[in-house]
C-alpha cells in the first residue's frame, strides 16, 4: 500500500560546536555532542596523525572520547560523550545499537573509521530531529512524532505513537521524546519494517507468522 512502509532515512546537516557552560582548557574528556552542543573543548589534531579518509574534526573527537587510549571507543565511552538537548546522557540501548551498527569486527567497540561514520550518522539524525521538532522545544511531542511518522511514510495509528511515548518518554504531564530515543525508535522501526517487508511479498500490510518466526524476527532485529 502506498505510504505503508517508511522510506525516509536521515540525511544532511552538520553539527555546530560550542563549549559547555564553564568549560575551560584542559577540561575532562568530552561530555556531549547533541543538538549541536559539544560540552568540552577539543584538541586540534596533530598534523600527520589523521588516518587517511578520516575527517580531522572526527579524529580530534575520537582522541578525546577514547579515554583509555585503547584506539577504540566502547559503549561506556560513547555514552559519556553524548547528551540530549536537556543535558541528559544518551541511554545505554541507543549507544549499544549505534556501536553495533558501526562495529565491523564484532568486538563491541568501534575504531576511528567507525567513529567517524557514527558522528556523521548522529549529525544526520540530529538534523532530521530538528526538522520534526517544529516548536524548537528540543524534544518531540506526541503530535510532532505522529507527523514525523507520516512524513517518513509510515501509516501508524495515534494509539501506536502514544504507546511509544509511554515506553520511551520520561514521565511528565507532557511526555516527549529526546534525540537518543528518537534515534532508537526510528532505527528499530526501520529494522522491523524491513523484516516485515521480507515476509509481506504482496505488500498488503499483513502476514501470517509462526510463533518461532515471530521470535526469530524479534531476536535478529531488536536484541
Amino acid at each position: 500500500l502506498p505510504g505503508f512502509y517508511g522510506a525516509v532515512k536521515p540525511g544532511g546537516g552538520q553539527a555546530k560546536l560550542c563549549p559547555a557552560p564553564g568549560a575551560t582548557a584542559g577540561a575532562s574528556p568530552a561530555r556531549g555532542l547533541c543538538e549541536g552542543k559539544v560540552t568540552a573543548p577539543m584538541a586540534s589534531p596533530r598534523a600527520g596523525n589523521v588516518p587517511p579518509g578520516v575527517d580531522p574534526e572526527a579524529f580530534s573527537w575520537f582522541q578525546t572520547v577514547d579515554v583509555d587510549h585503547s584506539g577504540f571507543i566502547s559503549v561506556k565511552e560513547l555514552k559519556q560523550a553524548l547528551v540530549n538537548n536537556n543535558w541528559s546522557s544518551f541511554n545505554d540501548e541507543t549507544c549499544l545499537l549505534m556501536i553495533n551498527m558501526f562495529d565491523k569486527t564484532r568486538s563491541g567497540r568501534i575504531d576511528v573509521y567507525g567513529f567517524s561514520a557514527l558522528l556523521r550518522f548522529i549529525q544526520q539524525w540530529r538534523s532530521l530531529f530538528q526538522q520534526y521538532d517544529r516548536d524548537q522545544s528540543g524534544s518531540i511531542s506526541f503530535s510532532e512524532l505522529q507527523q514525523a511518522f507520516s512524513q517518513m511514510g509510515y501509516n501508524l495509528s495515534p494509539q501506536f505513537s502514544q504507546l511509544l511515548l509511554a515506553r520511551y518518554a520520561q514521565r511528565s504531564p507532557s511526555p516527549s521524546i529526546q534525540l537518543d530515543r528518537f534515534i532508537h525508535i526510528c532505527m528499530q522501526l526501520q529494522s522491523l519494517t524491513d523484516a516485515f517487508r521480507e515476509k509481506d511479498t504482496a505488500l498488503v500490510g499483513n502476514v501470517r507468522l509462526s510463533y518461532e518466526d515471530f521470535l526469530t524476527t524479534v531476536v535478529t532485529r531488536m536484541l
